[in-house]
């Protein structure tokens, strides 16, 4: 009897180890094969494009309105905390995921967190109230200090000192983001700044001893899936403010050319980003930082030209109270900010000689001088962005002809 019940427990099917209900919080192999994105993730990404789409939306009212310096300033600091949130989470999820029950629960907390934060950017735009947007940042960054205590208790040493670095440090930074409640309006850029050096340099601090397994190859893909997330909500954005133009203004004919203008700034900036694999230069912590953080303005100016766009429908059909040359700014300023930032970040790595190297810079200044030209200013920087691909394209495939030359 013994024996059958032994038998029958042995032949019971065990769940495999990243899918048993809980289990310790322990590091995973940072030349782990085959690591790629979990469907948990995809749906943390689209949750926080929610909160992109309203921060994108009022940045739109408040231009359209004639209040850009202000509507800039308030979507940069809204943007700076679902950006950061998300950056967090994909850190340590690509070092610490486990993916058991309480794992998946956490991260549906932040998830949450990002929702309640999405809630309240319009009144964190139109009353300068940051209450809820408070709020829901508090839930997000709670759900992580969580992950890191469960860390330190899995862990042991310096890294278990890591983690618990990276939990006070968050804990202390929440305390500070008080201020955005407390001070007036006019210190609060002042406490954004300052705050923003501080929760920049926790992970410095936290990893000064030891660092977070994080996988490369894991990392790289997450960033480009939110870069194609973003990139997504840019054209849907743009087609519903086509859309609108068109159903209340019969204006087809004047913005068509802003709409096939912004599908080939758009259509540039994705096979842009994507033309290089990343990956293999993210070789230490000090390279992956420079990237992860520079990746603020990537994901900022992408999410801005979808903004941009819409301004540019609403100018055209009279919506806007700016003038063209304004609302052409909206579009090109954003888009050369993206060439900047892809050429800064990764794509000079990969580029041969001067010429290949002044692409981007020189198609980023050209595409800010089309903001002079009026009503053709988004169809004009929309062909320099397709030409900027081409001629990409062009000095590659010469040089490997020439490579192929000499090798032979």
């Amino acid at each position: 009897m013994t024996s059958g019940s032994s038998s029958a427990s042995n032949s019971t099917p065990q769940p495999p180890p990243h899918r048993r209900p809980l289990r310790k919080m322990t590091a995973r192999g940072r030349a782990e094969t085959h690591r790629v994105a979990s469907p948990l993730e995809l749906f943390f990404d689209l949750c926080f494009v929610v909160a992109i789409a309203q921060a994108g939306a009022q940045l739109v009212h408040a231009m359209a309105e004639g209040h850009a310096g202000e509507g800039i300033l308030n979507y940069a600091m809204v943007f700076f905390s679902i950006w950061w949130a998300w950056m967090n989470f994909t850190w340590f999820s690509s070092a610490y995921d486990n993916d058991d029950v309480l794992f998946r629960f956490v991260t549906l907390v932040q998830i949450a967190g990002v929702l309640v934060l999405a809630a309240g950017v319009s009144q964190a735009f139109d009353n300068h109230n940051f209450l809820t947007v408070w709020l829901g940042y508090v839930i997000m960054r709670f759900a992580l200090i969580s992950q890191w205590l469960r860390v330190a208790r899995s862990t042991q040493g310096a890294e278990r000192t890591m983690a618990l670095r990276y939990a006070g440090g968050v804990t202390l930074c929440l305390i500070g983001w008080l201020g955005v409640l407390i001070l007036p309006e006019s210190g609060r850029p002042w406490l954004f700044l300052v705050m923003v050096l501080v929760e920049l340099c926790v992970p410095v601090y936290a990893e000064k001893d030891t660092a977070t397994p994080w996988h490369p190859h894991h990392i790289s893909e997450r960033f480009g899936l939110f870069t194609i997330i973003v990139l997504g909500e840019t054209i849907a954005a743009a087609t519903v403010a086509v859309k609108s133009g068109v159903d209340e203004h019969e204006a087809l004919g004047d913005l068509l050319p802003i709409a096939a203008g912004g599908l080939l700034i758009v259509f540039s900036a994705w096979w842009i980003y994507f033309a290089v694999p990343i990956h293999g230069h993210l070789r230490s912590s000090r390279q992956a930082f420079v990237w992860g953080y520079g990746h603020y303005l990537i994901f900022a100016s992408a999410a801005a030209i979808g903004a941009g766009l819409e301004v540019a429908v609403e100018q055209a059909v009279g919506k806007a109270h700016i003038s063209t040359l304004s609302a052409s700014a909206s579009v090109t300023l954003p888009t050369a900010l993206f060439l900047l930032t892809v050429w800064g970040l990764h794509a000079r790595y990969f580029k041969v000689g001067i010429a290949e190297q002044v692409v981007l810079p020189t198609s980023a200044l050209l595409i800010i001088l089309c903001t002079f030209l009026g009503d053709w200013a988004v169809p004009t920087a929309g062909i320099m962005a397709a030409l900027t691909v081409a001629v990409g394209l062009t000095m590659t495939a010469y040089r490997g002809a020439r490579q192929e030359e000499r090798a032979v």
